[in-house]
């Protein structure tokens, strides 16, 4: 089977009036009308595929800058690739990295109790704050 791009075409139109356009000319075996994820308003463009090659160049030949109401036709074979697979080993786990950082300890902020009754604010580690009281 051969792919074929078809684009142009009036965004109202229905899988069946395409085949309908298609059929003189190619086998259309199957059509996928391209829409909005979210609004399923039709984007302008499908793709076909048809049964031979033949097919295929005989309808780009003849409908390739057609009107299609007020519109004109595009339509072009698709290079057929295979989708290429990632090797298994690929969504293995990765081992874990050692990391640079460098874990402290905590010391008790200036505002915490420690059973001393001054509390000197200086003795203060800088950049750790008390934390917070849970609700």
């Amino acid at each position: 089977m051969i792919k074929l791009f078809v684009g142009g075409f009036s965004l109202d139109i229905t899988e069946m009036e395409l085949v309908q356009a298609f059929d003189p000319y190619a086998r259309v075996v199957t059509i996928k009308i391209v829409r909005d994820k979210k609004t399923r308003v039709c984007k302008g463009y499908a793709f076909l595929e048809v049964a031979t090659q033949e097919d295929a160049e005989n309808a780009v030949k003849e409908l390739d800058g057609a009107p299609i109401g007020d519109r004109y036709l595009t339509v072009k074979i698709t290079a057929d690739e295979p989708v290429k697979k990632r090797p298994a080993s690929s969504f293995q786990r990765r081992p874990p990295q050692q990391s640079n950082y460098r874990r402290e300890e905590r010391r008790p902020s200036s505002g915490a109790p420690t059973g001393d009754s001054a509390g000197s604010s200086s003795s203060a580690t800088p950049g750790l704050r008390p934390r917070r009281p849970r609700k």
